[in-house]
């Protein structure tokens, strides 16, 4: 099968469309057919074994899972023993696990969902790293409360919009001036376009921030709570062999701080779910989660799609088709 391969650390030009061997399923586990894939910002945290300490754990001289991508939508081509009827050939389904910038994929059964039907693969490729970030940094939303998303365009910044609203929280988007309308558009009730206002000078208090950019200090994130407000932290990326790609200062204080502050900090660990992808499949069924794609690549040119979203210029998923 064809597959995106690296096997040193660098620039997107250490990846390289190789053919490798299809992988076989084993016990619990199911090769899907790709369709679609998205880029994320782990993915090139990865590729350059950035930050250098990530290397103790992804590999000293090339990351050891040599195929890079993490979402995945596609079709179950085969079953390995053990699987029962959790999924079958044939079935449609979404997920994540490393490897999927390639033909194939292996994967627990148990980490694997049905796909959306109302979902293209396309669409259904954008939600399982970046929908269940964003899942699990608001799935505590209650009605009514205020919350503020520093972040609010990108891929994770436009599903928490969503979701937030799904949960009928009061929304504010923190975005730059070009994708204010975009933000708006998702069901923002606010947007602050911060190349003209310092949010954290509004004098608004919000029951959660969550954080997204890690541009701001900590000590202007949490001036922004109320008293019993609750800041949640995250990159906006995934823990990888126990590293989290993200704002590293601000997560490191936030753990730090954590059990002293009478504010609620929380550190996104932001795992691989069935579960989470089963909220985020129904929020996408009941209409009320619509991924936002900016530009679709070819498995030929995952080294551009990731250079695009590595530059910082993308807006919305990016997403790779196999």
């Amino acid at each position: 099968m064809k597959a995106i391969v690296q096997d040193r650390y660098g620039s997107a030009d250490v990846l390289e469309l190789q053919e490798v061997e299809r992988p076989v399923p084993a016990a619990g586990e199911v090769l899907v057919r790709v369709r679609a894939s998205s880029v994320n910002a782990a993915d090139w945290h990865i590729m350059r074994g950035d930050p250098y300490f990530a290397r103790l754990f992804l590999g000293l001289k090339g990351p050891k899972t040599r195929i890079r991508g993490m979402d995945f939508a596609g079709v179950v081509e085969e079953t390995g023993p053990g699987v029962g009827g959790m999924v079958q050939v044939g079935d449609e389904v979404f997920g994540e696990v490393e490897g999927s910038f390639a033909e194939y994929v292996r994967v627990p059964a148990n980490l694997v969902q049905h796909k959306p039907s109302n979902l293209t693969f396309e669409q259904a490729a954008t939600l399982p790293l970046a929908g269940n970030t964003a899942w699990m940094g608001l799935k505590e939303l209650r009605a009514g409360q205020k919350v503020l998303i520093n972040g609010a365009s990108g891929g994770v910044g436009l599903m928490a919009v969503q979701i937030a609203k799904a949960r009928k929280a009061i929304v504010t988007g923190v975005c730059s001036t070009r994708n204010v309308e975009q933000v708006r558009s998702v069901g923002a009730d606010h947007v602050v376009d911060y190349r003209t206002t310092d949010f954290t000078r509004s004098g608004q208090r919000y029951d959660v921030v969550f954080d997204l950019v890690g541009n701001r200090s900590m000590g202007e994130l949490r001036a922004l709570l109320a008293d019993d407000g609750t800041l949640v932290l995250s990159g906006g990326g995934s823990f990888t062999g126990g590293v989290l790609f993200g704002p590293y200062r601000l997560i490191i204080q936030g753990k730090l701080l954590a059990s002293f502050s009478r504010q609620r900090l929380v550190v996104l660990e932001a795992k691989p779910s069935k579960e989470n992808l089963a909220a985020l499949g129904e929020l996408a069924e009941s209409g009320q989660l619509v991924p936002v794609i900016e530009r679709t690549y070819p498995l030929t040119d995952v080294a551009d799609a990731i250079r695009h979203v590595e530059s910082e210029h993308a807006r919305a998923k990016v997403v790779v088709t196999a």
